[in-house]
């Protein structure tokens, strides 16, 4: 079964890097006012922009396979909290786009909400799990 993979690593008291596939790094830290030195998004930001761009590229590709005349396309991602520990307890999409043809428009979005690994793994859910490795570094 394919793998991706991202790791992550301390720079600061609590600040991590996340290395990425394809080379690309990115800081994760906490507000200011949780501790943290607002170096970069928090974990459940960066969850949330990874539904959106998962949904987005996955809609911007089914536009431009078809040719589609659609432009400006945007989506906003709302992930709405709840319980204790918190949680989220849903995520919406809403688009909105340039296109004279609404039919059209959401044949598109019901192609990337399909096609989306993103959409899929949150519509089904996903087996997790924590353990400590063996190499931990002391």
């Amino acid at each position: 079964m394919p793998e991706v993979k991202v790791q992550l690593r301390q720079v600061g008291p609590s600040t991590s890097e996340a290395t990425l596939p394809r080379g690309h790094t990115t800081l994760v830290d906490r507000p200011e006012a949780k501790g943290g030195a607002d170096k970069g998004p928090m974990g459940g930001e960066y969850f949330l922009t990874s539904v959106g761009g998962c949904f987005m590229s996955t809609l911007l590709a089914a536009i431009n396979a078809r040719d589609a005349p659609v432009t400006n396309v945007q989506t906003e991602v709302t992930g709405t909290l709840a319980g204790e520990p918190t949680v989220f307890a849903s995520v919406s999409l809403e688009v909105s786009a340039a296109c004279e043809d609404e039919e059209l428009l959401q044949h598109l979005v019901d192609i990337a909400e399909r096609g989306c690994i993103m959409v899929n793994s949150l519509k089904r859910g996903v087996d997790f799990s924590v353990r400590i490795g063996a190499g931990s570094p002391a």
